[in-house]
C-alpha cells in the first residue's frame, strides 16, 4: 500500500489515498497482475495489468506493460503516446484471438482533473461515500486496439477502484455460479467504500471477502486498487520543550494555531502547554500500561503523553506495520499516538532543543537517549509510508 499527496494552494488541496493488494493464483509463485503506482511532477499515475494466463510469462507482460506506461506518464509523454505505443507494442496471442496483456491507467492532476483508459480489462469502478457514479466512457481505435477513456473531474470524497478479472470470478462454481460479478462486486464496495476512512482499509475488507469466496485457493491472480481522492488529514506534533524558556509562549502558539489533530508528548511540555493556555492537566489512569507511561487530558489536545519512551514505542508500532483502526481504540499513549501518525497525511513536528537530564543516564538504552534520533527515525518512517513530514526546532 502507498498513499500520496500533492502540493496545491489550499482552496484545491487534494489528498491522494491509495491502496491496493493482490493474490496469487494457486500453486503460482508469481502473481500475473502487476500494479504500479507513482507521481510525476504534477500527477499521480495509477496502472494495473493483467498478463494472459498465470505464472512466470504472465507476470513478466503484466510487469512490462505497468512499468512502461507510468515510466512514460512521468517523463512527461501525453497520454495518447503512451496509450498508441502500449497499443502498438503488446502482442495478441494468435490462438485465442486476446492481448497477451490488459491495462487500466488512471492519472490525475492535482487540482483534480482526471483521465481514465482501460484496454481489454473489467470496467473501473467510479463513486462517492456509498454512491457509484456513472463513467462517461467513449472509444476510440488506436494501433487497432479498442480502448475505452473518460476524462473526470474528481472532488474530496470521490474514488476510483481497479480490479482484475480474478476479482469477478471470486466464488465460480461454489456460492456463485458465474462468480462475484459485476454489479455484486460494485454493491459491496459501495458499502465499504462508505464506511472506511482510508484506502487501505477497504482494500484489506474486499481482499477478505475475495478470499473466503475463493475458501483460500484463487482461481485467477487478483488485483484490487482503490483510490480515493480527500482532504488532507493533517496533525501537529510538539515534543519537548523549547531550549529557551522565552520561546514557551511562541511555540505553544503556534501548536493551537494549526489545523487538524494537535500532539503534545514530554511531561515537562505538556506543563507549558497547560500553563500558557490557562488549562488543567488531568493524568488518565486509566491508560496504564506496563511498559509505557500513562497520558494526560489538556482541553484543546488529541493526545498528551510521555516524551522518548512513548514516541520510541509508537515508531516500532508504525515500522511493524499495525492498520490504524487496529490501534486507535486502545488506550495506551504508544497506540494512540501511532494511530494518529498513520492517520495523518501531513504532519508538522515542532521539537524542543532543551536538555533532559534524564535520558543522559548511562542505564537508560542509546535509542532514548538522542531524542534527535528518536525524530530522524520517526521522520523516516513516516515519510516511507507517503506521508508530507516537516519538522522545525526550537
Amino acid at each position: 500500500m502507498s498513499a500520496m499527496a500533492n502540493e496545491t494552494p489550499p482552496e484545491e488541496e487534494l489528498f491522494f489515498d491509495v491502496g491496493y493488494s493482490q493474490l496469487n493464483k494457486k500453486n503460482e509463485e508469481l502473481c500475473g497482475d502487476s500494479i504500479v503506482v507513482a507521481e510525476s511532477e504534477d500527477s499521480l499515475i495509477v496502472v494495473c495489468s493483467d498478463g494472459l494466463g498465470s505464472g512466470v510469462k504472465a507476470s513478466i507482460l503484466a510487469s512490462l506493460t505497468s512499468k512502461m506506461a507510468s515510466t512514460m506518464l512521468q517523463q512527461g509523454c501525453t497520454l495518447e503516446e503512451v496509450i498508441e505505443t502500449l497499443a502498438h507494442t503488446l502482442p495478441v496471442c494468435e490462438v485465442r484471438g486476446l492481448a497477451y496483456s490488459t491495462f487500466s491507467i488512471l492519472q490525475i492532476m492535482r487540482d483534480g482533473r482526471a483521465y481514465l483508459a482501460e484496454y481489454d480489462s473489467p470496467a473501473a469502478y467510479y463513486g462517492n461515500s456509498r454512491r457509484l457514479l456513472c463513467i462517461p466512457w467513449r472509444e476510440r481505435v488506436i494501433g487497432e486496439r479498442v480502448i475505452r477513456e473518460a476524462y473526470l473531474k474528481l472532488t474530496a470524497g470521490d474514488w476510483v477502484c481497479f480490479v482484475s478479472d480474478g476479482v469477478l470470478h471470486a466464488g465460480i462454481g461454489g456460492i456463485w455460479n458465474l462468480g462475484w460479478g459485476e454489479e455484486r462486486v460494485g454493491s459491496f464496495l459501495m458499502n465499504v467504500a462508505g464506511k472506511n476512512e482510508d484506502a487501505v482499509s477497504t482494500v484489506d475488507e474486499v481482499m477478505a471477502l475475495i478470499n473466503k469466496l475463493y475458501d483460500g485457493s484463487p482461481g485467477d491472480d487478483v488485483s484490487v486498487v482503490f483510490m480515493r481522492t480527500r482532504q488532507p488529514n493533517r496533525l501537529s506534533m510538539l515534543f519537548g520543550p523549547p531550549q529557551d524558556r522565552a520561546s514557551d509562549k511562541e511555540v505553544v502558539a503556534r501548536l493551537m494555531g494549526s489545523t487538524g489533530k494537535r500532539v503534545v508528548c514530554g511531561g515537562t511540555t505538556a506543563n507549558i502547554v497547560a500553563r500558557e493556555l490557562g488549562k488543567d492537566l488531568q493524568v488518565d489512569l486509566s491508560s496504564m500500561d506496563a511498559k509505557v507511561p500513562p497520558t494526560a487530558f489538556i482541553d484543546g489536545i488529541d493526545l498528551v503523553s510521555e516524551g522518548v519512551l512513548t514516541v520510541t514505542y509508537a515508531i516500532d508500532k508504525i515500522r511493524s506495520g499495525t492498520r490504524p483502526h487496529d490501534l486507535e481504540y486502545k488506550r495506551d499513549g504508544a497506540s494512540r499516538l501511532a494511530a494518529l501518525l498513520l492517520r495523518g497525511d501531513r504532519i508538522e513536528i515542532i521539537v524542543g532543543r532543551a536538555l533532559n537530564l534524564a535520558h543522559q543516564n548511562p542505564d537508560v538504552p542509546l535509542t532514548l537517549g538522542v531524542k534527535n534520533k528518536v525524530v530522524e527515525d520517526l521522520v523516516r518512517m513516516l515519510e516511507q509510508g507517503g506521508k508530507i513530514v516537516t519538522v522545525d526546532y526550537y
